[in-house]
């Protein structure tokens, strides 16, 4: 594992060494939470032939400085910038999806261009087409990955790189699944909405993250059952979300069970119980963790 980081004993979960000292300086009003960012990820599904999909995961380089070595899905921050154009839009209105996330428009229309952006820059997969029933082929072209490279270093917003493409954004393709808010004792928060999607027939997945050293296809079951082991590492709201995946035995009926999927924010609780820090996720119980508490700045 990776210098610097915590494993339990049992399960993979990723605890950062200097959890203990913020959530302390958190319970004693010297800490101030900074404001979430908006971020979006996209849980990748692809069936296969016997039987249950599988999702696309990438491994994140274990020299990052956030969660180094861990498993996740594609996905980052939401772009402003995707607030504020008219783009070509297919399947629900941003009307629509305001009311499902419990945002306006606006912000709705910029996270959902967030999570279609951030499945293109990390994964190559683009759930958009030149028609609003249509979705575009290989993605795998020079010119596509110029494009690519122009999001990436937000030399260009995904609302103009539509526009440029004279594609539709299909959102009838995506279903919400769930809302994970970073404890407010972290110094990087995101307010990061998840999301489904299926595989677009005709596109191909490939490592196209500069923070990510591996990708897969595995199944929910499989991944999950590797993070009890201990053998993959991955954060809360990564496995809440995987095992949610587990009973449904395709791609289509996790997208028809995302309009059930209960969207209300899941933010971690840290409570000061004699010399331990009690670290929890309401309704998650098994990400419960306590810490005992050395001296601030000592060894927890």
């Amino acid at each position: 594992m990776p210098n610097g980081q915590q494993q339990p004993p049992a399960g993979g979960q990723w605890y950062p060494p200097e959890w203990p000292d913020r959530i302390r300086a958190l319970a004693d009003g010297s800490l101030t939470p900074v404001p979430p960012r908006l971020a979006a990820t996209v849980m990748l599904l692809r069936d296969t032939p016997d039987g249950g999909p599988v999702v696309h995961m990438l491994r994140r380089r274990a020299s990052m400085a956030f969660a180094g070595g861990a498993y996740a899905y594609p996905g980052g921050g939401v772009d402003p910038r995707d607030e504020e154009h008219h783009v070509g839009w297919a399947g629900p209105s941003q009307a629509d999806w305001a009311a499902r996330l419990g945002t306006d428009p606006r912000t709705a229309q910029a996270i959902v261009c967030g999570a279609v952006r951030e499945t293109f820059e990390e994964a190559g997969v683009l759930l958009a087409g030149p028609a609003p029933d249509t979705v575009v082929g290989d993605t795998t072209g020079d010119d596509w990955e110029a494009d690519r490279q122009a999001l990436v270093a937000r030399e260009l917003s995904f609302a103009d790189f539509l526009d440029r493409r004279g594609l539709w954004l299909r959102s009838d393709l995506l279903g919400a699944w769930a809302r994970w808010i970073t404890p407010e004792f972290e110094p990087r928060r995101y307010d990061t909405w998840f999301f489904v999607a299926a595989l677009p027939e005709g596109q191909r997945t490939r490592n196209a993250s500069t923070e990510a050293d591996r990708t897969v296809w595995i199944r929910p079951a499989d991944a999950a059952d590797g993070y009890d082991k201990g053998e993959l590492l991955m954060m809360p709201p990564t496995i809440s979300t995987l095992r949610s995946l587990e009973p449904y035995g395709s791609a289509a009926d996790a997208l028809t069970a995302a309009a059930a999927q209960d969207l209300a924010p899941v933010l971690a609780q840290a409570a000061l119980e004699g010399g331990e820090v009690v670290l929890s996720w309401p309704g998650h119980d098994e990400f419960t963790k306590r810490v005992r508490l050395g001296r601030p700045g000592g060894p927890a």
